[in-house]
């Protein structure tokens, strides 16, 4: 009797799915996955840290900037000083005299200060251009002249700034731009009541100077508008006509690939590249008008036209096919299609890129740095022609300033313009919400 061989029991195949080492791949792989997790939240918690730290340097630093401390004063219209000649003509009178009138207020304030040096530091409280108040006053009314007006006259820088804390009076006098004969007339005129702090409306009113106290947004506010509207009446015409003709109209071959490369390349080129372009053609070429917002706008208007062109081709390439096959079978034109049908639909991408790309321009200044756009101007322009500067560069130029009334002139200005390309972002973003079609 034979006896018959059991089958051998062989162990099952190991699956690259399960096992030991399996488990151990799947472990790593969450592990790597919970990594890469917490880089993104630091990654992203580092950015907030940082926006936190500029956002708050920047209130600090700017915020005082929107107040000035200003002196009350008594002054006496008198129309000797203002008009010598006796014309009685607003235009014939003496303008350099109007800061006499401030000083002869200064010393009725403190006739026990007669020596030639205390008078001189005495001057020193208020603004040396404070005349200027006074010239305004008087242009507004001329029958003041020849009376007696109390008025609120802006301190000094160095008296302002001592108010703010930005100077410790408590310093040596040899550290300080304020010696302490000054700091005992001025708290005299505080104990008076003849001290406040009022908001600077100067800021929002005036143009360039080279003193703080008088320096302001508006020239620059205005050199601003202008340059932009000349930027979008370049850019936005051109840049979607050229976007409807590539995506629709062209055909594809070497030449428009090319064409789009170059686009692309252009997005990407320095914006100073722009600038001198713009100094090359613009200025020495056709012999245009240094630091003019129409030379502002045509190079910003180059400077943005890539970012428009590629932008609005995403929008028509967001179209659905089905809408020109609809509008085509029905017998429009390829024309009639596009800009019946096709372009309307698309304008709320085109309007979303085009507000960036005029963000990203009103923020430039090396551009038009290279086209004089730097200069000294008191005024607001009154056409495109007229010299003017723009608000990133008059913050360029304030920060090159050593008054420490520019430095919070500089900090209030970026906080602006901030403001400003925040609400054109939030502008953009309401339109894509407002306008933005799912297909």
């Amino acid at each position: 009797m034979t006896e018959i061989a059991e089958p051998m029991q062989t162990a099952a195949p190991v699956s690259f799915h399960t096992g030991e080492a399996a488990t151990r791949r799947l472990k790593a792989r969450y592990a790597a996955e919970r990594r890469f997790r917490i880089y993104g939240i630091l990654a992203i918690l580092f950015a907030c840290v940082m926006l936190f730290i500029l956002l708050f340097t920047l209130l600090k630093e700017g915020t005082s900037a929107f107040f000035q401390t200003e002196v009350k004063l008594a002054i006496t219209m008198d129309a000797g000083t203002i008009d010598p000649r006796g014309t009685g003509n607003p235009a014939q009178w003496d303008r350099g005299a109007f800061q006499d009138l401030v000083s002869d207020a200064l010393y009725k304030e403190f006739p026990e200060v007669t020596a030639r040096l205390e008078r001189r530091d005495l001057r020193g409280l208020v603004s040396p251009v404070a005349g200027v108040w006074v010239g305004r006053l008087l242009d507004k009314d001329p029958s003041l002249v020849g009376q007696t007006i109390e008025m609120w006259l802006p301190a000094s820088d160095g008296i302002n700034q001592i108010v703010k804390g930005s100077i410790d009076r408590s310093l040596p006098e040899s550290q300080r731009r304020i010696g302490d004969r000054q700091l005992g007339w001025f708290d005299a005129l505080d104990e008076r009541g003849d001290v406040r702090m009022a908001f600077n409306t100067t800021f929002f009113t005036s143009s360039d100077s080279n003193y703080p106290e008088l320096a302001g947004l508006f020239g620059a506010a205005v050199g601003t508008l202008l340059t932009m509207l000349v930027t979008l009446a370049i850019s936005l015409p051109i840049g979607v006509a050229a976007a409807v003709y590539l995506e629709e109209f062209a055909p594809k071959n070497r030449l428009t690939d090319l064409i789009e490369v170059n686009i692309n390349n252009l997005a990407a080129v320095p914006s100073i590249v722009f600038g001198l372009l713009g100094l090359a053609v613009f200025l020495n070429f056709f012999g245009m008008p240094r630091s003019a917002p129409l030379v502002g706008g045509l190079v910003l208007g180059l400077l943005v036209l890539p970012t428009i062109i590629i932008a609005s081709r995403a929008a028509l390439k967001a179209v659905p096919p089905s809408i020109r096959e609809a509008a085509l079978g029905m017998g429009a034109s390829r024309l009639q299609t596009v800009l019946h049908h096709v372009l309307p639909l698309a304008m709320p991408g085109i309007m979303t890129g085009t507000i960036i790309g005029m963000a990203h321009a009103v923020g430039e200044t090396a551009p038009l740095l290279m086209i004089g756009m730097n200069a000294f101007v008191t005024s607001a322009p009154t056409s495109l022609l007229d010299s003017s500067s723009v608000l990133p560069v008059q913050i360029f130029i304030w920060a090159d300033k050593p008054e420490r009334g520019f430095v919070e002139l500089t900090s209030a200005a970026i906080l602006v313009l901030l403001t400003f390309l925040i609400m054109m972002n939030g502008a953009a973003i309401w339109l894509r919400k407002k306008f933005e079609r799912r297909w």
